[in-house]
């Protein structure tokens, strides 16, 4: 939905959980940013010692375009799939290499961004958390923006869950965008730097910035300045997540990526028990990540 459409339905935001959507979504069912996360996730609790979690977490998506899913029926295709994802999906299918895979340079969607989390949450060591980043985004998104966004973005994950501010793990996260780019001056450091000027309660209310390129439709690097932008917002998680779902466009994976940043600033007990109660995959997340804490 449009910024304008949504503000007409919606006009102080979406607060519950609804049915609905284009593809007529029970409430709290997932989408694809929470089925490819949760690809990912599994593959972080499955992983033995030398195992490749990049080919761990490719095959479970493999797994998840083929209908090898939970609520889905064997050989069916996921029907809110995106393009590029598709392609990288079919090229690793090939090749079984996360590094000769994925739909090649221009293809800058938010498609991998948004299901690379857990690395930020499980993987302690800051040197694999780049690689693995780099190397989970490229089965699909090899374009340079997009594994340095996921290896900039879980660089802040990381710090935020070992309590630093926000402002120290999104500082940490530009670096990370300064080294593995080479300057100041590259795209993903400038949209970091970008989020730093975004008034989000301003836009919720007026529309998306024309400085966002595509209006928050699903280019990586708005996608990443807006949840950049929220984990600075000092409001809670509540009303920040509210308010980046207010924008329009790319919704939920706009707030699937806000929403990582948000939940590693401020822990579980800031989202709503009402939204957390009917979450798709609630309870099995919760299941696994207790379980990888526990490990570490």
């Amino acid at each position: 939905m449009s910024h304008a459409q949504i503000a007409r339905k919606y006009p102080r935001g979406l607060r519950e959980m609804v049915a609905g959507g284009h593809f007529g979504w029970p409430a709290g069912a997932a989408t694809d940013d929470t089925d490819m996360t949760r690809g990912v996730l599994l593959a972080y609790a499955d992983a033995k010692p030398g195992d490749d979690v990049a080919r761990l977490a490719g095959e479970n998506f493999l797994k998840w375009l083929n209908g090898d899913w939970p609520g889905r029926k064997l050989g069916s295709y996921p029907k809110d799939i995106g393009g590029a994802t598709s392609d990288g999906l079919e090229k690793y299918e090939h090749t079984r290499n996360p590094d000769r895979a994925g739909a090649g340079e221009g293809r800058a969607g938010n498609g991998s961004l948004m299901r690379c989390v857990p690395t930020g949450l499980f993987q302690t060591d800051p040197q694999k958390l780049i690689t693995e980043s780099e190397r989970i985004s490229k089965i699909t998104h090899d374009d340079k923006r997009c594994i340095i966004a996921c290896a900039a973005y879980n660089t802040m994950i990381s710090k935020l869950v070992d309590g630093e501010s926000a402002v120290d793990a999104v500082a940490a996260g530009q670096e990370v965008a300064k080294r593995l780019e080479g300057s100041t001056s590259g795209q993903v450091y400038q949209s970091i730097e970008l989020a730093k000027t975004l008034d989000l309660a301003a836009m919720a209310e007026k529309g998306p910035s024309p400085k966002l390129r595509g209006g928050c439709s699903g280019y990586v690097l708005a996608s990443l300045s807006v949840a950049v932008a929220a984990v600075l917002d000092k409001r809670s998680l509540e009303d920040n997540l509210v308010d980046v779902v207010r924008i329009g466009k790319d919704t939920d994976t706009n707030g699937a990526i806000a929403g990582g940043l948000l939940g590693a600033r401020d822990g579980e007990r800031a989202i709503p028990e009402s939204w957390k109660d009917i979450l798709q995959f609630g309870p099995e997340f919760r299941k696994v990540a207790l379980s990888l804490l526990r490990s570490e």
